[in-house]
């Protein structure tokens, strides 16, 4: 299981990164169609099918909604869809204003940057800020790697236990994935793709939420004090 979880954040984490190709691919071979079949929510499948869906028309579609300001677009970083203000972050950013939500590398970036550092990761995808989803899941992917390697290693131990635990902190601050869903899916309404996408998402960490807090609690219990 988290073998197939880390293929899953390794896809999305291309996918919010931009790698059109890697997503035309998973199209066409229905990779995201057969991921929201398996949920007991239903997902709408029609948009995550690879008919229509090059990279180029991808790539142009992925711009107007995460790179280019304008009507479409959705900042793909949590900071943006903070409720409250990052009043002590301290930027000389000028996308960064003090006393005021939604700033570029606010709070939830430095509380992302602090779960890197914990683990000993440096994310190579997000555009250097630690909270662009790209690099969550890219983290997310890398903790449910060493999951599976321990898992093959042992079954068990303090070392589990840290990831463990490292991953139901992070999945903790993916709540804001719910507001970036529901503003994608306000906004790509033409293709449709990227909004299915993030739907999936959306879904499939709250699953994984519950699930890293079962098999942890599991650990704790079973593990002699």
């Amino acid at each position: 299981m988290a073998t197939a979880c880390a293929r899953l954040y390794r896809l999305l984490a291309a996918t919010f990164d931009g790698e059109t190709e890697t997503i035309a691919a998973a199209l066409d071979r229905g990779a995201f169609a057969t991921v929201a079949d398996v949920f007991p929510i239903d997902i709408e499948t029609t948009d995550l099918c690879g008919d229509g869906h090059d990279a180029d028309s991808l790539a142009i579609g992925y711009d107007n909604l995460f790179v280019v300001p304008g009507t479409h677009y959705v900042p793909p970083f949590a900071s943006a869809h903070a409720a409250d203000p990052s009043e002590a972050f301290e930027s000389d950013s000028r996308y960064h204003t003090a006393g005021e939500a939604g700033e570029l590398l606010g709070d939830p970036a430095a509380d992302m940057a602090q779960l890197y550092a914990a683990a000993g990761f440096s994310p190579e995808r997000g555009d250097d800020i630690p909270d662009h989803i790209a690099a969550c899941f890219e983290f997310m992917r890398a903790l449910c790697e060493r999951e599976a390697a321990l898992l093959e290693a042992d079954g068990n131990g303090s070392n589990l236990d840290a990831v463990r635990e490292l991953q139901v902190w992070t999945l903790s601050r993916l709540g804001w994935i719910d507001r970036f869903e529901e503003t994608v899916a306000s906004r790509d309404t033409v293709e449709g793709v990227f909004a299915a996408i993030a739907r999936l998402a959306r879904t499939f960490t709250a699953w994984d939420a519950q699930e890293v807090a079962h098999a942890d609690r599991q650990m704790s219990e079973t593990t002699p004090s």
